[in-house]
């Protein structure tokens, strides 16, 4: 069970409850895009496959890896007709191993958050690997607490990941702020009593946190 975390005075929040993915963790689609043109397809074709439902379900929900991923994206790009076997192949590998660095701003502005006393939350749908990616980027040591999809079997929007979140926080969910690019993932916090901050850029989640400085 968490510690419960008693309410600072003043705050408007007791707990920072942020996504991964296109917050901090940006990835480089430079080579995807050049196998993409080379085999003339649309830039975009390949993650379109990739993130498509039926696809990266399994994969955020843990049951299948990321090497199973890659090769329902290859076999999938193959039944289309549009690519061969061995390009459908090299386009899935590039589009698992895209290379991705964490945001130094907003690495920044998470750690002045936490070290102000605002217990911090990861809250990501993300592959088994995510362990991994965080020390790849170092920031294995970011946040108090990790909630990964792939661990939990529940993904945003559904609204369990949301209490998961808040009980690892040890906070009410009307005392959490939520922050995350995707609309519909921070309509799911508000609507779960959370303060929600559709992400766009660094100067959002600063302006958030403001209450810090």
């Amino acid at each position: 069970m968490a510690n419960s975390t008693a309410p600072a005075a003043g705050r408007p929040f007791d707990a920072l409850l942020c996504d991964l993915d296109n917050v901090i963790r940006f990835y480089d689609p430079t080579r995807l895009a050049e196998l993409e043109r080379l085999a003339g397809l649309p830039e975009g074709t390949t993650a379109a496959v990739a993130f498509s439902p039926e696809l990266d379900g399994p994969l955020l929900l843990g049951r299948i890896t990321r090497d199973e991923w890659r090769e329902s994206i290859a076999d999938a790009l193959a039944r289309s007709g549009r690519i061969p076997d061995e390009g459908a192949r090299e386009l899935a590998g590039a589009m698992v191993r895209s290379p991705f660095t964490a945001d130094a701003a907003v690495v920044s502005v998470l750690r002045g958050a936490r070290a102000g006393g605002l217990p911090l939350v990861l809250v990501t749908n993300a592959s088994l690997d995510l362990e991994e990616d965080l020390a790849v980027m170092g920031i294995a040591d970011l946040a108090d607490h990790v909630v990964s999809s792939a661990v939990e079997g529940v993904a945003k929007p559904d609204r369990e990941i949301y209490a998961i979140a808040a009980a690892r926080a040890g906070v009410a969910p009307g005392r959490c702020l939520f922050v995350d690019d995707r609309p519909e993932n921070v309509e799911a916090a508000v609507a779960f009593g959370m303060t929600g901050v559709h992400y766009r850029g660094p100067a959002d989640l600063r302006a958030a946190l403001a209450f810090l400085s």
